[in-house]
């Protein structure tokens, strides 16, 4: 038994990765800010199903709390950290910048800091595609540029990066960076474009569609994201002893037991096929209201999981249809539509 810090159980991919530990009989000690930019009571209920399994804690603070903060993690002792908790959304950040300065910049550093006073073995922390920025070149590749952020969000999390590269080097602490592509499935967000479509066809209503769909996206299915984090906390990076063996592909730092792991389908999907994906699954047809590109997007997203693939030998593969079948089973099921 592993005992586990994970910073944002009661969101989506934070509640998932909880239920598939317990699962295994770790000890979980959850913390969720439960903010409400988005519906709560969604928030509520996956932290209350949480609370079922004996080994799981949930205390309710945000990460600028940091008394609550260190109390509760120096009762727990975690050994490995997972810190999820973020405030999410690219169109969000043009609106409230500071929110993501608080919550991804001010809020990583306090867990870094918990992971550096307990020495834990392994800290690992979500990061996202949109860090590639303007980068054009694709699949991404973790080795790669990504220098030019063009959301707040973005920026954000990459300098979340960055601290955690130092925080690696000084004190030695085992870090690993995930990047995130489309992550979509059941109990996810509302406010992703997925779940939105979904409430809108059911309800008769148009949905807005960016760029005419002619955009592309790395859908990952919420399964497969959690089983290769699962799996990348035992891949523990090692601070290299010949940064010139490190392998062409592999991103570990050369001077830090540091890595960056995209954890993706490895292809891309159009947006128009997509909806015709949920519009299958749902039985009926969308009225589709055609937009410009919204400022800060990205016309396309598509992961190279070949590391993840070398460090644990698991790539996902959740086909869509499949994902999007079972997520609009789970709506139905939990909406009474």
């Amino acid at each position: 038994m592993t005992r586990v810090f994970i910073t944002g159980t009661a969101g989506f991919i934070g509640y998932h990765l909880s239920d598939l530990l317990l699962r295994e009989g770790h000890a979980v000690l959850g913390l969720d800010g439960m903010t409400d930019y988005y519906d709560v009571g969604l928030k509520r209920r996956r932290h209350q199903m949480l609370s079922q399994h004996p080994g799981f804690v949930g205390v309710e603070a945000m990460l600028e709390d940091v008394e609550t903060l260190n109390r509760i993690t120096d009762e727990f002792r975690p050994e490995v950290i997972v810190h999820l908790a973020a405030q999410a959304g690219v169109r969000y950040s043009l609106e409230n910048p500071r929110a993501y300065i608080d919550a991804n910049v001010m809020g990583s550093f306090n867990v870094m800091e918990v992971a550096r006073r307990h020495a834990v073995k392994h800290l690992l922390m979500a990061s996202t595609s949109s860090v590639y920025g303007a980068e054009t070149e694709m699949p991404y590749r973790e080795t790669q540029k990504a220098d030019t952020q063009m959301t707040v969000y973005a920026a954000t999390k990459k300098a979340g990066e960055a601290l955690g590269h130092s925080y690696a080097h000084l004190w030695n602490i085992p870090t690993t960076m995930f990047r995130f592509f489309t992550v979509y499935g059941p109990w996810g967000r509302p406010d992703m474009a997925y779940f939105k479509f979904v409430d809108a066809i059911l309800k008769g209503q148009p949905i807005d569609v960016y760029n005419h769909g002619d955009m592309y996206r790395d859908f990952t299915y919420i399964d497969d994201l959690v089983r290769g984090i699962r799996l990348l906390i035992d891949a523990v990076p090692q601070r290299p002893e010949n940064p010139d063996e490190i392998a062409a592909q592999d991103s570990l730092s050369p001077v830090a037991p540091y890595r960056v792991v995209n954890i993706g389908n490895s292809q891309t999907v159009r947006l128009l096929d997509f909806i015709e994906a949920i519009e299958e699954a749902l039985g009926m047809s969308a009225t589709r209201n055609m937009m410009e590109m919204q400022k800060g997007d990205v016309p396309a997203t598509w992961a190279d999981a070949t590391l993840l693939q070398d460090l644990t030998g698991y790539c996902p593969q959740t086909d869509v249809h499949e994902g999007i079948k079972r997520f609009v089973a789970w709506y139905r099921d939990y909406y009474e539509t």
